[in-house]
């Protein structure tokens, strides 16, 4: 979306003040666990862009509170699989041998979108280990949340995605869809079908030396994330609003995560 188009879509500039004013309208209170999932393009024209929207969720849940964002970079899978686009055979070998090493402070996120980049460089916030599937954080609970985030199924139970669960935190969603809901991957680590088991080997810095490191995960997919979305909704009860120009859902991690894990269990 254009910049006349985020214009077009709003009758005043979106602020950091009536941003906060609207997650609170929302539901988001002082004091929450928080997995944001947000998209800026979608909110309309926002004064002072990513950063407004990184001030107003810190302001909606307080220092008392944690705002968890997933900050993955794809870049760093297994370059044999890529396919959008796909690299040539020849370059694979290369591109796993020379890739810079992982660094949490530094290496940028990729296809997650402005906020999460944004967030990622804010004062205050954390980032976890996974040369894959990081996750930053920030507030009361930030350091634990993020600690020792497991190189095997990075999306499972020792992940920040666990951690938040096991905090009863909720999840948010800001001009976003289910198609991009982290949750339920924990729910495909959880649930009872045929899984498929992938390696890739990363290269991350230890005691201030590059080394490679295995990461193993389950074969992942998104194409019935909507699905099981739609059918969550219809049996559970979730905060919906707008926030700027965006479709906003406020939801209970625990009961999407719970109610998905039986769901993949049965359609998968």
């Amino acid at each position: 979306m254009g910049e006349r188009e985020a214009v077009d879509r709003v009758d005043d500039p979106v602020t950091v003040s009536s941003l906060t004013t609207d997650l609170q309208e929302l539901g988001v209170q002082a004091g929450d666990t928080l997995l944001v999932h947000a998209s800026l393009s979608a909110l309309g024209w926002v004064a002072g862009g990513a950063p407004a929207v990184v001030d107003a969720l810190q302001a909606a849940v307080t220092d008392d509170g944690t705002l968890v964002v997933p900050t993955h970079t794809g870049q760093y899978s297994d370059p044999a699989a890529w396919s959008n686009p796909p690299v040539p055979d020849d370059w694979v070998e290369t591109v796993r041998d020379e890739r810079p090493a992982y660094r949490p402070e530094i290496t940028p996120t990729r296809a997650v979108g402005a906020i999460p980049e944004c967030f990622r460089t804010y004062p205050g916030t954390v980032r976890s280990r996974h040369p894959i599937y990081s996750f930053a954080a920030w507030g009361e609970d930030a350091d634990e949340i993020v600690a020792d985030h497991s190189f095997d199924y990075g999306l499972g139970d020792d992940s920040p995605l666990g951690a938040v669960y096991d905090r009863g935190g909720r999840v948010l969603m800001l001009g976003t869809d289910y198609d991009t809901n982290t949750s339920l991957h924990l729910a495909e680590h959880r649930a009872n079908f045929p899984k498929t088991v992938v390696n890739a080997e990363v290269p991350i810095l230890r005691n201030g030396e590059r080394t490679f490191v295995e990461c193993t995960d389950i074969e992942t997919r998104t194409d019935d994330f909507e699905a099981v979305g739609g059918a969550f909704e219809s049996q559970t009860d979730v905060r919906t609003g707008t926030v700027g120009a965006a479709d906003a859902t406020l939801l209970d991690q625990q009961s999407l995560v719970d109610f998905a894990t039986a769901w993949f269990g049965k359609h998968r």
